[in-house]
């Protein structure tokens, strides 16, 4: 059964009413029926589609369960709730199974002002998981937890965790550095040449992201790797981030690639790069280029992609 609670709020400086309502069971907080609080903030919304708030005990008590749709229910609710009670059990979540429920986790935790940042709390029990865990799994979590803190500490740490002996570690420490928007001075270039793809992707899924990325010229390597999962990101991260002096290396890649899929990718590429770099390429070699590649490639698609590329020459 479901109870409402009222209560209003006096803010001094403002002189204003604000009124919520929590319930214990579910999160949910019942909106008051009647009352010019309400009225003063939802106006005529219905009262089921108001905005309501987490209590702490609902936070708690979803943490424990780690039913994942309670979970990110009342923390998204929670965003702006302060519970130093709630920082353990939602803690444990990072290590959780659920990837949406490790993420939602962190999200809340770094939103705390108290009990997650000091010394001995949460991020610096996060740093040392990475750092000395035996199991890799949850160093991995520990990984991807620190790259949603968003804290300058996670760049070092997940640079050192690029040597991980196991490769989730390494990938999950790639993508972290993604997410802290930081390739670690040039390290994240180094998982280019990772012997897991696995790790490669999750460093080419950062290499398009960061603003600051610094390997462009080391992706051209890796236009020549086994997989061509791989090879056909490199093209593509190559692609996003307008690399005009790859334009030769993905040419050939167009080429003479055994797989189709990188043959289409590296087209699109030589077109969307040379259209965005006036001046800065041959033209006239690459139409001619791409013109072959549009009449002798076995696979239509690929011949399709190096006819749109020359238009857009």
């Amino acid at each position: 059964m479901r109870t409402t609670h009222l209560f209003t709020r006096t803010l001094a400086a403002a002189g204003l009413m604000l009124a919520a309502a929590f319930a214990s069971q579910d999160a949910r907080s019942d909106s008051p029926q009647n009352g010019p609080g309400f009225a003063a903030v939802y106006g005529n919304i219905p009262q089921n589609q108001v905005e309501f708030l987490s209590t702490p005990d609902a936070i708690k008590s979803a943490a424990a369960s780690a039913a994942p749709t309670a979970v990110w229910e009342v923390l998204e609710h929670g965003e702006k709730v302060e519970c130093l009670d709630c920082i353990a059990p939602v803690s444990l979540l990072i290590y959780d199974a659920n990837a949406r429920t490790r993420e939602i986790a962190a999200w809340w935790l770094r939103r705390r002002a108290f009990g997650v940042f000091g010394p001995g709390e949460v991020y610096q029990q996060t740093l040392q998981t990475l750092a000395s865990d035996p199991d890799p799994v949850r160093r991995s979590y520990a990984a991807y937890a620190l790259g949603e803190f968003f804290a300058a500490p996670g760049v070092t740490a997940c640079v050192t965790a690029l040597s991980d002996s196991d490769a989730r570690v390494r990938a999950a420490a790639a993508s972290a550095l993604g997410r802290l928007n930081n390739d670690g001075a040039g390290a994240l270039a180094q998982a280019f040449t990772d012997a897991d793809p696995g790790v490669k992707l999750a460093a080419l899924a950062s290499a398009v992201i960061i603003n600051g990325f610094s390997g462009v010229a080391s992706l051209a390597g890796v236009l020549s790797d086994a997989s061509a999962d791989v090879r056909r990101n490199a093209v593509q991260v190559l692609d996003a981030r307008g690399a005009s002096s790859a334009v030769a290396p993905i040419l050939a890649s167009a080429q003479t690639d055994a797989d189709a899929g990188v043959r289409a990718a590296a087209c699109h590429a030589v077109g969307s790069i040379a259209a965005r770099s006036p001046g800065m390429v041959d033209t006239t070699s690459l139409i001619a280029a791409l013109l072959a590649i549009s009449q002798n490639d076995s696979d239509g698609f690929v011949r399709d992609m190096a006819q749109i590329a020359i238009r857009r020459l």
